[in-house]
């Protein structure tokens, strides 16, 4: 029986784990951490949204320049098929009205315990606290509580994260090693990030965390619908996470950037001039367009932030204003706070099949790779079906004649 070994205990390594047991290997999942999918289930903590229930040539496009690269996997493993899996483990989801889609109970908990109860059935062997250091020849050398072991296997699946979030175990430390092994790696850069903004001390004390809610953003990336939050050094939140790797492009060329936001989609321009034409002139500027246009505390606040003379404007100018406020960026948060990153295992230094081409018989899955793609499932159903074909990958590496 063929020996693997899987480094990384995170979504796309379980779910490589998944395929190889049930086709009949060995499997060993090593990690470093105490418990395996630390990430995972902190993804949970405020609802797993674990795919996206939009037409899958659209789910494809989120995934940008990695696309081709992707596709094959994403193909064979949709967001139907992630929720079909999620049935298979006796976990119910739904789609939510964004279309994103989260299991009933909304926690990962329940769903990461019947899959490792899975993998338990297959035969799978999980060790933790064993953490990957180096390549030493054909063994792979680990870290563990007793001292140093060295193992070999016949195939080997490395799915260590990528750099954000290292307090949970994605810490990049496996760059060096396999730099050293001629695997071409690329910079590591923040993605679904938030972005910091020189706020005056009043706006940035008086709304720290709150809402800006039924907006439109825009940016080179598009115009979209949604949410985000105001806090102390900037903002973050879905809609800002949806421009943010054009935002961040752009501040790495210009060393600037500004996302647009229309305080009022649901109304015209014109609408708006009219509506704030019809307030009476004695009524207070904050009075005007709380009743002319709408808007509510943090908006107004945001309004007045990014138009110093906005109580001066006229009408028409004022309205412009409502639907156009640019909130310039200064810099992307640390990469450390970051939902997930880009760069990594360049694209071009995988076969098809997701194995290395300076390293026969290793493969790479998940996060670690260098792609990309905004909130909303999409990053859990990457990693699940990077990890699916990346061990079908393996199996047809190890049965040539297969």
């Amino acid at each position: 029986m063929n020996k693997v070994g899987i480094i990384g205990g995170g979504p796309a390594g379980l779910m490589a784990a998944e395929v190889l047991g049930s086709a009949g290997y060995a499997v060993t999942v090593f990690d470093s951490m105490p418990t395996v999918g630390r990430k995972f289930l902190m993804a949970g903590k405020s609802g797993l949204n674990i795919t996206h229930a939009e037409s899958h040539s659209a789910l494809l496009d989120r995934f940008g320049a990695a696309r081709p690269t992707l596709e094959t996997a994403l193909n064979s493993f949709t967001g139907e098929d992630v929720r079909t899996w999620c049935t298979g483990l006796g976990v119910e989801t739904f789609v939510g009205s964004s279309g994103r889609v989260f299991p009933k109970a909304m926690k990962a908990s329940p769903l990461l315990r019947a899959w490792l109860a899975r993998l338990q059935d297959l035969g799978v062997t999980i060790r933790t606290q064993c953490r990957w250091t180096r390549f030493d020849g054909d063994s792979l050398t680990f870290h563990t509580r007793t001292g140093e072991e060295r193992h070999q296997f016949d195939a080997v699946l490395l799915a260590l994260g990528g750099a954000s979030w290292p307090r949970l175990g994605s810490d990049a430390a496996w760059v060096e090693p396999l730099r050293a092994r001629g695997v071409e790696i690329s910079p590591f850069l923040p993605a679904n990030c938030g972005f910091e903004v020189s706020w005056s001390p009043f706006f940035a004390e008086r709304f720290a965390g709150e809402p800006l809610k039924s907006v439109t953003a825009t940016s080179a990336t598009g115009t979209i619908p949604g949410e985000f939050v105001v806090n102390r050094w900037g903002i973050e939140g879905s809609l800002v996470y949806a421009h943010a790797a054009t935002l961040r492009d752009e501040l790495i060329v210009k060393g600037t950037a500004v996302l647009t936001v229309d305080l009022m989609p649901g109304r015209s321009t014109e609408r708006l001039a009219a509506d704030l034409a019809r307030q009476p002139s004695k009524l207070s500027f904050a009075n005007r367009i709380r009743k002319g246009a709408g808007l509510d505390p943090v908006k107004a606040a945001l309004l007045r932030e990014c138009f110093s003379n906005a109580n001066a404007l006229d009408p028409t100018a004022l309205a412009a204003a409502i639907k156009a406020v640019p909130i310039t960026l200064e810099r992307t948060r640390p990469i450390a706070e970051a939902i997930s990153s880009a760069g990594g295992v360049a694209l071009s230094a995988m076969d098809e099949n997701f194995m290395l081409k300076a390293l026969p018989g290793t493969f790479v899955a998940g996060e670690m790779i260098d792609w990309e793609a905004p909130t909303g499932g999409y990053l859990l159903t990457a990693c699940l079906a990077t990890g699916r074909a990346a061990a079908e990958g393996m199996i047809a590496f190890l049965n040539p004649q297969r």
